[in-house]
C-alpha cells in the first residue's frame, strides 16, 4: 500500500479543511479564503458549500458552516487514528462471521466491508473477519452498527493455530507506505517552522494522505508486529508537522482577511 494522492476540488478542500479543526466549524470567509489557496475561485466554492448542504454534510451556521453526518463521523475516524488507543492483548481474537442467505445488493455488501475495515477487521477468507481483541469493544458505533445487521459476531476467541497478521493485512505495503510519508513530512517541516506559506498547497496534500493511511493502520498488539513498524513514528512526526502547519495557515488566514471562526 503507498500513499495516495486524490486531486484537490472544491468539496475536499472544504472537507479537509474543516476536518482539521476542533470544532469543525469556520466562517465561509475562511473556506472561500482557503480554497483561493488553491486557485479555487470563489464562486465554485461557494457553490460547493451549497451542494455539500443539499447533501447533508454541512449545515449553516450563522456566517459559516460546520461539518454533520458522514463527515462529522469521518472526523471522529480520523481522530481515533491519530490517537491509536489499543488495550493489552490477552492472546484472544474478535471474529466476524457474514450471515448466509439470499444474494446482497452490492451496495450492502461494500457498506459491511466499510465498515468491517472501519472496525479495523480484516478478511481471513470469503465471509470471515478478525482481529485480535485489543482495541475498544465501544469504537466505531456507527460501522459496528451496520456489521450487527450482516454478521454474527464472537468477542473474544482463542484460535489455535492463530492465524500470520502478514496474511490477513498488507503490513509490508502500509509500512512502506508508512515511510515514504514520512520521509515527505520531514522534507516539509523545516519549510513551515520557518513560516514559509509557498509549502501550504503542497503540505495540505500530504496532509490529507497521512491521514487517510493511518486510517488503514491495523492497530494489532506490539507482538504481532514487525520489530521495526512505523506506526508510532508517523504519528509523532504528523503531530509536530499538523502544529507547524495549522500555525502557518492560520498566520495566512490573518494576513489575507479571512475570519477564523
Amino acid at each position: 500500500m503507498f500513499p495516495d494522492r486524490k486531486p484537490l476540488t472544491a468539496r475536499s478542500v472544504i472537507a479537509s479543511t474543516l476536518l482539521g479543526v476542533d470544532p469543525p466549524r469556520l466562517s465561509t470567509g475562511t473556506l472561500v479564503r482557503t480554497g483561493e489557496l488553491f486557485g479555487i475561485a470563489p464562486g465554485t466554492t461557494r457553490v460547493a458549500l451549497s451542494r455539500m448542504v443539499a447533501a447533508g454534510d454541512l449545515v449553516s451556521d450563522g456566517d459559516g458552516y460546520r461539518l454533520v453526518g458522514r463527515l462529522l463521523e469521518r472526523q471522529a475516524r480520523q481522530q481515533a487514528s491519530r490517537d491509536a488507543t489499543t488495550l493489552p492483548w490477552d492472546g484472544t481474537w474478535e471474529l466476524a462471521f457474514v450471515r448466509s442467505g439470499g444474494p446482497r445488493a452490492a451496495d450492502v455488501r461494500a457498506s459491511l466491508r466499510r465498515a468491517l475495515a472501519d472496525l479495523r477487521l480484516g478478511q481471513l477468507r470469503e465471509g470471515v473477519w478478525l482481529r485480535p481483541t485489543n482495541l475498544p469493544a465501544d469504537r466505531s458505533p456507527e460501522a459496528r452498527a451496520v456489521a450487527a445487521t450482516q454478521c454474527l459476531r464472537v468477542a473474544a476467541a482463542r484460535i489455535e493455530p492463530a492465524p500470520d497478521p502478514a496474511d490477513v493485512w498488507d503490513l509490508d505495503g502500509w509500512a512502506t507506505g508508512a515511510r515514504l510519508l514520512g520521509e515527505e513530512l520531514a522534507t516539509i517541516l523545516p519549510r513551515l517552522e520557518a513560516g514559509d506559506t509557498g509549502v501550504l498547497a503542497e503540505g495540505f496534500v500530504v496532509s490529507a494522505a497521512v491521514l487517510r493511511h493511518l486510517q488503514h493502520d491495523p492497530l494489532l498488539p506490539n507482538e504481532l508486529l514487525p520489530a521495526d513498524w512505523p506506526g508510532g513514528d508517523l504519528r509523532r512526526r504528523y503531530d509536530r508537522y499538523d502544529t507547524a502547519f495549522r500555525a502557518v495557515l492560520s498566520d495566512w488566514h490573518r494576513r489575507h482577511g479571512a475570519l477564523s471562526r
